[in-house]
């Protein structure tokens, strides 16, 4: 609408800046250091809703990080969006890889380079001013609620018990969520499922201390070179996970949806050339994108154990440590595959090292039914403003709460992202695009336009 069109114009320069501000802050979830950091940004992003016109906005404290909720309620006879997001940030090491600081965000080439960026401050904020250019134009035609929380990326423990504890709070018809990414600009895309996830962390112990390598080396396992190997063994020579029953759940996709990924525009030698790398990995008898998508995988994620400071020291070590992920795909459990990791990482240990295991966090799958009203809508309003129907793809990330939401809440979830795979989530140098940025803000207001209509 030219209205929007208008409005946000005028006012883009100041929706960048006051997202340059909120990504100042270093709400790093997974760290003790950064909780009064998590506090203040959650204070900031309630006071940014406040400014785009909501009817109250409120800081819910959790026995972690603070959950804002916030709403804009018009007519309760109305169809209501509830839109989740995080303001939470991955932490950023290795840091001297970083080409500015994190925290400090740059503009590079029409790129906002920061951690948070794209994960997730930068496309939740693109909701705010959304709502913000339906309230001054005076064009909103439903109900949008908000529930920003800042432990998504620690797994969100607390959530489950808020979004239980609240469920009218929450009510609404569908879950609207851009943490997400799409092929690009000029090929739009939706994705219509995103990938479970269960992490876990081994550690190997093998003498009581550690040991002189030339004094006790070949008479001791070395605990670095039996963890190594059991992780190993997880992958057969065609890449194929090995651990017993790990794929006895999955649900194989059909013909008709692998033929329809196999449209997607994808060229493989960019793809190697924005990575770095000369070739590509992964399961037999499957396209990349099917790899990332539709099949499940079982990643390492850090290991460490021995002397890593500067210079040598020539020690056998007492332990070795690995953090692991494995991401799932529909029908698989994440309670189930945590219990069968945890199983067959102490059943595989050699006699000569003893093994102890425990899960951090998990999330289950979710697929979005196509056939929805909220799907249509969000096809519907990304053709408006890209001009060409986006393409239903698979993301291969996770997102915990989206099962937890169906279930607690009774209704679907669509994804809108805006994001691209190639803006270095969790990896230093995040970015986001500005045409990126500016796009979802033009976008989003039109889903709530079409879903109003498509309900009514």
């Amino acid at each position: 609408m030219q209205v929007w069109n208008e409005y946000q114009d005028k006012n883009k320069d100041r929706f960048l800046n006051e997202l340059l501000e909120l990504l100042r802050i270093p709400s790093i979830s997974a760290k003790s250091e950064n909780k009064e950091d998590m506090v203040k940004c959650a204070a900031a992003v309630q006071q940014r809703l406040v400014e785009a016109g909501v009817d109250k906005a409120t800081i819910y404290p959790t026995d972690g990080h603070p959950i804002v909720y916030a709403e804009k309620i018009i007519d309760p006879d109305k169809p209501t969006v509830l839109v989740y997001g995080h303001y939470d940030v991955q932490p950023v090491e290795p840091l001297e890889l970083w080409h500015s600081a994190p925290f400090d965000p740059v503009i590079i080439d029409g790129k906002i380079f920061a951690r948070g960026s794209c994960d997730d401050k930068g496309q939740v904020y693109m909701h705010i001013k959304a709502l913000e250019t339906l309230i001054q134009t005076d064009t909103l035609t439903n109900n949008i609620k908000f529930c920003i929380e800042g432990e998504e990326e620690v797994g969100s423990p607390n959530l489950g018990k808020f979004v239980e504890t609240h469920k009218e709070l929450l009510k609404a018809d569908v879950v609207l969520i851009s943490d997400t990414a799409m092929i690009s600009l000029e090929t739009p895309s939706i994705d219509i499922g995103v990938r479970g996830l269960s992490y876990i962390e081994v550690t190997v112990t093998g003498p009581n201390r550690d040991l002189h390598s030339g004094v006790y080396g070949g008479a001791v396992a070395n605990p670095i070179t039996m963890l190594a190997k059991m992780i190993a063994s997880c992958h057969d020579e065609n890449n194929h996970i090995t651990i017993p029953g790990f794929y006895d759940d999955v649900v194989i996709a059909t013909a008709e949806e692998r033929k329809l990924m196999a449209e997607s525009p994808f060229d493989e030698q960019e793809y190697k050339n924005d990575l770095g790398i000369k070739e590509l990995w992964g399961e037999k008898g499957y396209s990349t994108n099917e790899r990332t998508g539709i099949r499940p995988t079982l990643e390492l994620n850090g290991i460490w154990g021995g002397y890593q400071g500067e210079g040598a020291k020539t020690v056998l070590p007492g332990k070795a440590t690995a953090k692991i992920s494995t991401r799932l795909v529909p029908n698989q459990s994440s309670l189930k595959i945590t219990a069968m990791l945890l199983e067959h990482f102490k059943k595989i240990a050699p006699p000569n090292v003893t093994v102890s295991a425990f899960e951090h966090h998990g999330g289950e799958p979710y697929m979005t039914p196509i056939d929805s009203k909220a799907y249509r809508a969000a096809a519907k309003a990304m053709e408006t403003t890209f001009g060409k129907k986006p393409i239903p793809v698979r993301g291969g990330g996770s997102i915990p709460i989206c099962a937890l939401f169906e279930k607690e809440l009774g209704i679907k979830i669509v994804f809108m992202g805006f994001g691209l795979d190639s803006d270095n989530l969790h990896s230093p140098n995040e970015k986001f695009n500005l045409e990126n940025f500016y796009k979802g803000i033009e976008t989003i207001p039109y889903f709530h336009k079409y879903f109003t209509e498509m309900s009514l």
